[in-house]
């Protein structure tokens, strides 16, 4: 959001020229009737009211006998003070030279207004709000002129171009320094005008606005946080959308939880993807703060606001018949059944160490080895008794390979 303050626009100029009274001789249109305004330092002139120009009168302050100006001062019905002090400010009484009363006119001194501070902010897509506040305070009553008007861009067309006219952005009713444009275009930009008019003078501040400089959601609503039953350490976050946001599928939030044991300097901070979270590292049995802030899913202007902080206190008691984690139960016996590296040191995890799932595959594996090297042993000495019988029998039984190479056929071996 980028700001530029100017001197009022000739139109603002005409409007404040018909409030401020610093040029008029008795100024009309500020405060109750008979009161006039100076700045301190400055000279001051003071009227007597229903009396006409030209017609000489005396002037003294009131309950003061002292005469401090008369007619021969030859500025007619007109009191100057050449320079105005804090200590001029009060009632003064104008009277005609026949000793009639003419007039009661009260001086007041201020400043004339300086550029007022304006800020503007989007809680939606749909409207901004524009506050302001005075740069400096002018002791003096003041009045705020706020109007807008789209931004024109190159190449924008003439119906366009219409639309960028200045038009006056609606004040609050109750009087705060508030006004908002309402069903502002998302793509647009616009120029934000507040002229602040006293009876010394005015001054205006123009400000450029961008949707997605100026967004900030309001904080989330309805948030609850609860214990889950059986689980100490874990609290269940939930809540909804502020009510001043559209809930719209192409524009949606995302939201940052924090939380933390009460009175404890730091937060612990997570993002969840939806409206609720799962916080499983809470202290069981102590009271817990939980807070929610909200902002535009393409990470558009800022954060919003914290919502209230809400306290929740995990239980204390865990569950008594847990199903087993299947994961924990598949990590340990992979772990059990992994060959283990042969070393020279004394085993440091013996087996009553292990988990009963451990014990339970290691016997398993020693038991399938000793089958097999039992059934290798028993083949073994089968093949061995018969072949000492067959040697007991007297007969020797051509090999295997006689049948299929001949004796006359083999190499190396001369024909009888």
């Amino acid at each position: 959001m980028s700001s530029s303050c100017s001197r009022l626009s000739r139109v603002l100029v005409a409007i404040a020229t018909a409030l401020v009274s610093a040029s008029s001789p008795c100024p009309q249109g500020w405060g109750p009737p008979g009161v006039q305004y100076g700045q301190p330092g400055r000279p001051v002139m003071l009227c007597c009211p229903g009396v006409s120009a030209g017609t000489p009168v005396n002037w003294f302050r009131d309950r003061e006998s002292r005469l401090l100006q008369g007619p021969d001062s030859g500025l007619g019905n007109n009191l100057v003070l050449a320079q105005a002090h804090s200590t001029d400010e009060g009632i003064y009484i104008c009277r005609t030279l026949d000793g009639e009363l003419q007039g009661i006119v009260t001086l007041k001194l201020g400043y004339p207004p300086a550029r007022p501070v304006v800020s503007c902010q989007s809680s939606n897509y749909e409207n901004i709000s524009c506050t302001w506040s005075p740069s400096q305070v002018s002791g003096l009553p003041t009045c705020y002129l706020t109007s807008y008007r789209m931004k024109m861009l190159p190449g924008i067309d003439q119906e366009r171009a219409n639309l960028s006219a200045w038009k006056p952005c609606p004040q609050d009713p109750l009087g705060n320094p508030r006004c908002v444009i309402y069903w502002a275009e998302f793509w647009s930009q616009y120029q934000m005008n507040v002229t602040e008019v006293n009876p010394l003078g005015a001054s205006t501040c123009l400000l450029d606005i961008r949707f997605w400089d100026i967004l900030r959601p309001d904080p989330p609503e309805g948030l609850r946080v609860e214990s889950v039953p059986g689980y100490p350490q874990r609290l269940h976050a939930t809540w909804t959308y502020p009510t001043s946001w559209p809930q719209k599928p192409h524009f949606t939030l995302k939201f940052r939880l924090q939380y933390r044991p009460a009175q404890h300097p730091a937060w612990s901070t997570v993002e969840p993807i939806d409206l609720e979270e799962l916080i499983t590292d809470a202290v069981a049995g102590l009271p817990h703060e939980v807070r929610v802030s909200a902002r535009d899913f393409l990470d558009a202007g800022t954060w919003s606001a914290w919502s209230p902080v809400v306290l929740g206190t995990p239980g204390t008691e865990s569950l008594t018949n847990e199903i087993p984690d299947a994961g924990k139960i598949h990590t340990q016996l992979v772990d059990s059944m992994a060959p283990s590296r042969p070393s020279l040191q004394p085993d440091l995890w013996p087996l009553d160490h292990r988990g009963p799932l451990g014990q339970m595959a290691v016997l398993l594996s020693l038991g399938v080895f000793s089958f097999l090297g039992l059934t290798a042993g028993a083949l073994t000495l089968v093949f061995w008794l018969r072949l000492r019988w067959s040697r007991k029998d007297g007969i020797q039984k051509p090999g295997f390979l006689a049948s299929m190479f001949p004796a006359d056929k083999l190499p190396g071996i001369p024909d009888l």
